[in-house]
């Protein structure tokens, strides 16, 4: 758990306006789906809603070498674990407000709403997210045109 949990709270000490709670059992859920040979890139959390007033729902959200994990762990029993891997993607969407700003995930099944993010992390978040996924999808066309 160290590797996500260090790297999820050194994004909050950076960021201390960003909205989140339980970093360390949120991240266990990350942990717990880890491939083999999969490792985190970056990290980060954020509320996986669309409503700046529900804070209860903080999740950590990991980029890793092959997909982004979305890992939330309930107060009593139970979690809450989304993946998305770089064929999924479609795109994804910034939004800075007065005090916090959201990312808005694109994906072919589902849109992922992640909110109360410190307006100064907004960059960084993008920066990352967008690099990762632009050269994956850019291996994803060398190995089909390859095949022709």
């Amino acid at each position: 758990m160290n590797s996500v949990y260090k790297r999820v709270l050194k994004f909050k000490n950076r960021y201390p306006g960003t909205i989140a709670w339980r970093l360390k059992q949120n991240a266990s859920i990350i942990e717990k789906h880890l491939n083999p040979g999969e490792d985190v890139i970056y990290a980060f959390a954020a509320q996986k809603n669309d409503n700046v007033f529900n804070i209860f729902e903080t999740a950590v959200v990991a980029l890793t070498n092959k997909r982004i994990l979305i890992g939330r762990k309930r107060v009593l029993f139970g979690y809450f674990f989304n993946s998305i891997t770089p064929d999924m993607f479609n795109d994804m969407k910034v939004s800075g407000g007065l005090i916090w700003g959201k990312v808005f995930i694109d994906t072919v099944k589902e849109f992922v709403t992640l909110s109360n993010i410190s307006n100064a992390a907004l960059t960084e978040i993008e920066t990352e997210i967008t690099t990762y996924m632009m050269e994956e999808k850019k291996k994803y066309a060398n190995e089909f045109s390859d095949g022709d």
